[in-house]
């Protein structure tokens, strides 16, 4: 883009509602935030030649599907699951309660638990880290 694209570009982003905005055409980009008073100076950034894309982890979460308290272990005080052990899509993990509400917490991924990431009890928040999956094992 050229200075009077972008100056054109901040007059019709001006009278909206948008607040951040990061925009890219081939190997420019440009990124805009609106300040309370003003906008602010654009940064004109030129990208770098992307070097070889970094190998995917093999390492998953499961994650809490509520807000409540993380229970580890069942009504009978074993726990659903240990760190080291295999975990099968649809296997329960644990449970998560909420105004006497309990829900349990299912495996979506088959691997090895390599980190039990909340203590049984604990307070956990929705999309909060529980588990973690070498889904590679």
């Amino acid at each position: 883009m050229n200075p009077q694209e972008i100056k054109d570009f901040l007059k019709s982003v001006k009278e909206t509602d948008i607040e951040e905005l990061q925009y890219q055409s081939g190997s420019d980009s440009v990124y805009f935030k609106k300040s309370a008073a003003e906008f602010a100076a654009p940064q004109i950034v030129q990208e770098q030649p992307k070097e070889a894309a970094p190998e995917k982890s093999s390492i998953v979460a499961i994650t809490s599907t509520m807000v409540g308290t993380f229970n580890a272990a069942g009504s009978d005080k074993r726990p659903f699951i240990k760190e080291g052990a295999s975990v099968e899509p649809g296997k329960k993990v644990g449970q998560i309660e909420a105004m006497k509400i309990i829900k349990d917490v299912i495996s979506k991924v088959k691997g090895k638990v390599v980190k039990v990431s909340v203590a049984n009890g604990a307070s956990v928040e929705y999309g909060q880290e529980l588990f973690l999956v070498d889904t590679s094992k």
